[in-house]
Order: C-alpha cells, then sequence, then structure tokens
C-alpha cells in the first residue's frame, strides 16, 4: 500500500479525525487483526459475531498501529495516533478500498466462478507475468474482508491486477464489484457450490452475474463457452467464450491428457494459435488456460509470453497438488474444496494416473442443501465406476454415510470412518504399499488438509 496520511484516509471513508494533529504518521498497510500487525499500519477493528476489534485498539496502538478506524471511539485517545471514527467499519474499508484503487489506471481483471476460480486466477496471474509485474488475490482473500485489503496491497510499481471474488448469498459479488470496477470480468462457470442459498443454478448464474455490474464501459466479458448456463448471457460488453465448442471466439483443441504431469492444448483465437503445457494435471485446466489466453491477448502480450506464462503456472495450496513419494507412490492433494464438478474431475484425473492402486479419500461437500445426499451418493458411486480401487468415506454426518452407500451399490470396495483420526492408521497402512495413489478430496471445514500432513509424516 502507498502511504495514505490521516487526512486523506478520513476524506476516503468519509471519516471524522477526533484527534487531528501535526505530527501524526502515514498508514502504509491495513491491518485487522491485532496479532498479526505490520507496523506503522491503519488497525481497523473488525467486528464479528462473537468478538469486536474495538476492544482490541489499544493493544493494536501499543503493538505499532500509525492510527486506527472506529466505530465506538475510545476513552482515552493517544497524542502521537490518529482517530477517525465511523458508522460502519466494514464499510468505510470497502469506502478505503474503492478510493484507492482510484489511484491505478492498470488493467485490473476480476474473476468469479463456482468451481476454479482460483486456478484461473492463479493462471491468468502467470500468463501476465510473463510481460508485466502482477499483482493478484493471495491465497484466498476473495471476500469482503479480504478484497478490499488486497486492492490495498497494490503499489504503483504493479502493472496489471488479478482479483478473485467469492460469494454464497446473492448481492456478494455486486458488493465488491462496486470497489473492483474491472476492466475484464471472467467467469469460470456456473456449478452446485452454494446452491443451498442461492436455490438453483439459475440463482447462482444471477449472482455471478452481478460482477458486470461495475465493469467498466469499454471492458471485456470472458466466459467458459461450454457453460450451458453461461452460453445464455448476453451483455453489453465485448465478449469472448472459451472452450470446445465451434462458437467459442477462444477454442480449445488438441488436448492431450499427460496425466499427473499435466496437459498439453492449443487455443485459437481469431488473431493467433498458442501452443500450451500447461503444467498440472487434468483437462479442465484447458478452459483455465484458455482464458488467460484470451486475457493476454486483449492486454497485448505476444504468442510467446502467453506460451511461456502459461508454462509457468503453479497450483495455489491445496489444489490438486502433486506429492511424489518414494516407491512409485503419490498424494494428490485437492482439500481446499470441493463440489459436485470438482470432485468429478478430480476422481477422472485418479482413474487416469498410471499406478498400481487408486485410493480415493472423500468427505463431505459443503452447502449443497436439498441436493445433498443425492451428490454424495453419485459422488461414491462414481469412483466405483471410475474403477478406483478403495474409497474411504470419512465424515459424522449422514453425508459420509450416502458416499459410502453409492460406491457399495455400484459394486466398488469402501471404509467408512465418522473421524480422520480413526481414518488415519488405515489410511497409512494403505499409502504405504508400492505404486499406490491416494486422492484426498473434500470441503475446506472437513480440515482434510490435517490429513495430508499426517500421510507425509509416514
Amino acid at each position: 500500500m502507498e502511504p495514505m496520511t490521516a487526512r486523506q484516509i478520513a476524506a476516503a471513508v468519509d471519516g471524522v479525525w477526533l484527534n487531528p494533529g501535526e505530527n501524526v504518521p502515514a498508514a502504509a498497510a491495513v491491518c485487522t487483526d491485532s496479532r498479526a500487525l505490520t507496523p506503522g499500519c491503519l488497525f481497523l477493528p473488525w467486528v464479528g459475531e462473537r468478538f469486536d476489534g474495538h476492544d482490541f485498539i489499544d493493544a493494536a496502538l501499543d503493538a505499532g498501529a500509525a492510527g486506527c478506524l472506529c466505530a465506538r471511539a475510545p476513552e482515552t485517545l493517544r497524542e502521537d495516533k490518529f482517530y477517525i471514527q465511523v458508522p460502519d467499519t466494514r464499510l468505510a474499508l470497502r469506502a478505503l478500498a474503492s478510493a484507492y484503487r482510484d489511484q491505478f489506471s492498470i488493467p485490473v481483471i476480476q474473476v468469479t466462478g463456482s468451481v476454479g476460480k482460483t486456478t484461473t486466477k492463479e493462471m491468468i496471474a502467470a500468463v501476465l507475468g510473463a510481460k508485466l509485474k502482477v499483482w493478484k488475490t493471495p491465497e484466498n482473500y476473495n471476500n469482503d474482508v479480504g478484497t478490499p485489503l488486497t486492492l490495498l496491497g497494490l503499489t504503483h510499481e504493479h502493472q496489471a491486477a488479478v482479483i478473485e471474488t467469492g460469494m454464497n448469498h446473492f448481492g456478494e459479488i455486486e458488493y465488491l464489484t462496486e470497489m473492483v470496477r474491472p476492466d475484464i470480468a471472467v467467469i469460470s462457470n456456473v456449478g452446485d457450490a452454494h446452491i443451498q442459498n442461492l436455490g438453483s443454478r439459475e440463482g447462482i448464474l444471477k449472482a455471478k452475474c452481478e460482477i458486470f455490474t461495475h465493469l467498466k464501459k469499454e471492458g471485456l466479458a470472458v466466459l467458459n463457452g461450454d457453460d450451458a448456463l453461461l452460453d445464455t448471457v448476453a451483455v453489453p460488453f465485448r465478449t469472448v467464450r472459451c472452450g470446445k465448442s465451434g462458437h467459442c471466439q477462444a477454442r480449445i483443441t488438441e488436448i492431450a491428457d499427460h496425466g499427473v504431469e499435466g496437459i498439453r492444448c492449443t487455443v485459437v483465437t481469431e488473431k493467433d494459435r498458442y501452443p500450451l503445457d500447461i503444467p498440472a494435471p487434468g483437462e479442465h485446466m484447458a478452459y483455465a488456460a484458455a482464458i488467460a489466453a484470451a486475457v493476454g491477448e486483449a492486454l497485448g502480450l505476444s504468442r510467446e509470453e502467453i506460451a511461456r506464462g502459461a508454462a509457468s503456472y503453479v497450483p495455489s495450496g491445496s489444489r490438486m497438488r502433486v506429492l511424489r513419494l518414494s516407491g512409485r507412490r503419490m498424494l494428490l492433494d485437492d482439500c481446499y474444496n470441493a463440489n459436485p464438478q470438482s470432485v468429478a474431475a478430480a476422481l477422472e484425473i485418479l482413474a487416469r494416473t498410471d499406478c498400481d492402486k487408486r485410493v480415493a479419500v472423500l468427505g463431505d461437500m459443503g452447502e449443497l442443501g436439498a441436493i445433498g445426499n443425492r451428490a454424495h451418493y453419485n459422488m461414491g458411486a462414481l469412483a466405483a465406476m471410475l474403477g478406483v480401487d478403495l474409497v474411504f468415506a470419512i465424515g459424522s454426518g449422514a453425508l459420509a454415510g450416502k458416499i459410502a452407500d453409492g460406491v457399495a451399490f455400484s459394486g466398488g470396495s469402501v471404509l467408512y470412518f465418522p473421524t480422520k483420526e480413526e481414518a488415519l492408521p488405515e489410511l497409512r497402512r494403505q499409502l504405504g504399499a508400492v505404486g499406490t495413489v491416494m486422492l484426498v478430496k473434500a470441503s475446506h471445514a472437513m480440515k482434510f488438509e490435517w490429513l495430508v500432513k499426517r500421510l507425509l509424516e509416514t
């Protein structure tokens, strides 16, 4: 973040500077957690259901914060710090990020989607990074806290920004887009994630399309052209559809699947052909690559730069990380999140992997509402039909039982455990066999990363 004075911050958030003075320091970062402060930052107390960050203002200032925003002012104000009062610190954070974003005339790409939005964000950033200095959403900072903090991380050395935005209710994407104000809006797909809150896939589509509410007039929409619902979207912006279908302006052809080594494909546009080597498994990666190629082409990158950027892609976090062990064993760590579409893609990767034994460790998929039981049964059935040798269904609720039923009734082998801890000894035994490949997949709330860590210690 470029330094901002107390006066500039107060103007941006339409707040009241409670103790104006001449010798207070500028803020060069924004922090919402008093336990993880950057010295010289602006502390913004977040108010949650079970906590109120206002209780930690004094501790934050003692730890080196330059000043704070506050909806509730402390009883005593320090002369060496600044205090800016606002009605709501959440809305003030958005206002601050929005005003700060105005300082930058660089291209801003906003990404959303039900599945693969982080992968798409990382691929776009990798491609653009072959030519430009790119700022991108770190980790999973894609909500009402993370998105403004991401925008506030921009500096004048950046030449482009790729901002990921997530949602689970109507209005959230619009709330975030109002401060992002993208030049290019990307929707990776429309799936079943968060259908419990949004009612239907059509509801999910409507929520995702909020990304267009603040797309600049001359902006570009980049969409998955093979997604049936996205194919119904007509917006008053130049639109590029990416996919295998003949109507796509960025068409995917010549896919060669090299298993866990990655894929090779060609993306054909009206301007050029882009042969791409992508060092990550799964044919679904071709969609992220095609979207990134379309964005790169729109921003003037050459064929060589786009190809070099795609080849430099590195998976983020526990998103199909290929962890190689001794004895031709592998862990496929894909436990960051799960929904029906991403689980199907992960199981297909496992099924195509050349090995002696395939094991799938599956847990609950969250926020599926009325389709939850059926989706989990289908997940188990698919694993069996793809020839997975053994499925572990883990979870204390009914959903894991549905996974086990789906495997068993489809003729597969399955072991059920209510907890990760109970499953671990047998998981270690199974992974110990030479030539075993084990996929670990569940929604983030299941915390299956604990399993991956324990299995790596074996």
